[in-house]
């Protein structure tokens, strides 16, 4: 879906629309994951979503640390 959205949506706001609906949807997956596996869901979708998020920071410090977009 967040490549969807990249299709769909004008080119001023796509960085900060595809990485909201990435979230989103890994928050759902998250949530997905958990349910079929018996855990908690809530606490499931907040794990996915939190080290996603993590993992998106850190990749765009990277970009930043070397002036570049990655």
């Amino acid at each position: 879906m967040p490549l969807l959205t990249a299709i769909l949506i004008p080119m001023t706001i796509v960085i900060p629309l595809v990485s909201g609906m990435s979230l989103l949807f890994l928050a759902f997956l998250g949530g997905v994951a958990a349910y079929v596996g018996g855990a908690n869901v809530l606490c499931g979708a907040i794990r996915v979503t939190f080290w996603g998020a993590l993992a998106m920071a850190v990749t765009a410090g990277i970009g930043a640390l070397f002036g570049t977009i990655v």
